[in-house]
């Protein structure tokens, strides 16, 4: 099956949408799709693979604020982050769509910006941006649906117990930009970094789909919150070892200024989009060194899986209640509304 080229900027209709959508397609250039049908038309990939979907919704006031990131990291930290839902599926990128709200007062090179962001992280992930919507509303807001394949996508439900709970990379980093952020001052390179320019992990998903991973989600929420996840899809109980976390080198600094334990820190941070696997006993620490190897990746074993329910956390042998992100928690007052 051969994809349709993408469409001439002057093949699409009059109008300053369509203006704005010519220059959206002049900035994307090689990372862009046929942008001017309604729907995206995808080869089927591998043979005997399914389609993966996702969607993922980033709003100013509660995702991001323009004072921190610039146009092109709200584009790229949305797109990466839907992008991100198709790591934990072990599955392969295809494309990605774009809806993008904008205020009124928006500037064209304001939507380009946003959107040239957002094609970089396509790009980054092997894909481009195939369509989407372009609108005005009261804010700045990116809707971005993500599609794929894989041939055997991973769930969040296949934990058993005696399973190993392992998390790629190190965590905390965009938890310490945050709270730089809130006391007004300039983060860490390394924590905005983290915080702007996330890394959907598409090529390790892949890897642990193809080495007996039973389950796996995106560290989101915060590790005890995603793996209160894995625990209800599967009916087992997960059981962390918060000293074993891997702390990425900013948060320690951070976890100091407000008292608390760098384990603890790190496992509360949300939207760091690692992996949080579940795999089988015999996946081995010899297995996690080859996961180096070509992914390039720390990959750390934190917890483990048994019978019964929900998530209990212990730090030194102590237990530990973590808190986790809830957009639609009782009470709930999210950080960057706080921030204001």
């Amino acid at each position: 099956m051969t994809l349709p080229r993408a469409s001439s900027p002057s093949a699409l209709g009059p109008g300053h949408e369509f203006d704005r959508i010519r220059r959206i397609a002049a900035a994307l250039g090689a990372h862009a799709g046929a942008l001017g049908d309604d729907c995206a038309v995808l080869a089927t990939g591998t043979t005997g693979a399914v389609l993966v979907a996702s969607t993922d919704v980033s709003v100013e006031g509660v995702h991001f604020r323009r004072e921190w990131l610039s146009l092109e990291e709200i584009g790229w930290r949305a797109t990466a982050g839907a992008l991100s839902d198709l790591a934990a599926a072990g599955a392969e990128a295809g494309g990605a769509l774009v809806a993008l709200t904008v205020p009124d007062d928006s500037t064209d090179e304001q939507v380009v910006a946003a959107m040239a962001g957002a094609g970089a992280a396509a790009a980054d992930a092997g894909t481009r941006v195939v369509g989407g919507d372009l609108s005005s509303g009261p804010g700045w807001s990116l809707a971005v649906t993500v599609l794929g394949w894989a041939s055997a996508p991973i769930t969040r439900a296949g934990v058993r117990p005696g399973d190993g709970l392992w998390v790629t990379g190190a965590l905390g980093g965009p938890r310490a930009a945050l709270e730089a952020w809130q006391r007004g001052e300039a983060p860490d390179e390394a924590a905005r970094r983290a915080f702007a320019r996330p890394v959907p992990r598409i090529h390790a998903g892949r890897w642990l789909a193809s080495h007996g991973a039973g389950a796996m989600i995106d560290v989101s929420d915060g590790l005890g919150a995603d793996a209160g996840h894995l625990a209800a899809a599967s009916g087992v109980a997960i059981a962390l070892e918060l000293e074993r976390v891997p702390v990425a080198p900013p948060a320690v600094a951070a976890a100091r200024r407000l008292g608390l334990p760098a384990e603890q820190f790190a496992a509360e941070s949300g939207e760091e989009y690692e992996l949080l696997v579940a795999l089988p006993p015999t996946f081995s620490d010899e297995d996690a060194l080859a996961f180096r190897s070509v992914c390039g990746l720390a990959l750390t074993r934190v917890g483990d899986a048994r019978p019964g329910t929900g998530v209990q956390t212990r730090l030194r042998g102590e237990p530990l209640v973590l808190a986790g992100f809830d957009h639609f928690a009782p009470r709930r007052v999210d950080a960057l509304r706080e921030a204001r």
